[in-house]
């Protein structure tokens, strides 16, 4: 891979991982990983309901994180666009859809 595109790749994926501790945070996440509460609030179902849904979202936010965070070491390691399980080169257009792809089209259809 180009310089020029691991600069954009690089860029891409740090703004990503801007976005994503910012929705983290709104959503309350404390330093502890865990979503953080008004002590005051009534427990009621209408607030357990609520904090579930916080609770998944901050699960799937959480996990794109830690694939963004991956992608970038795999920029630092010189190994972001290699195919993890086979090791040929992940297409630029894969890339360029889903810049966290750790697999190659053929290895992610056998998944």
């Amino acid at each position: 891979m180009a310089t020029t595109e691991l600069s954009k790749a690089r860029a891409a994926l740090q703004a990503e991982r801007d976005r994503l501790r910012t929705d983290l945070a709104d959503l309350g996440l404390g330093n502890d990983g865990g979503l953080e509460y008004d002590p005051n609030f009534a427990d009621t179902s209408q607030v357990t309901a609520e904090r579930g849904e916080a609770e998944a979202l901050s699960g799937e936010l959480l996990e794109a994180l830690a694939d963004v965070d991956a992608a970038l070491a795999r920029i630092d390691a010189g190994s972001y666009g290699t195919c993890s399980s086979c090791g040929q080169p992940i297409g630029d257009d894969r890339l360029e859809a889903m810049p966290t792809a750790r697999l190659c089209m053929a290895c992610a259809s056998k998944a």
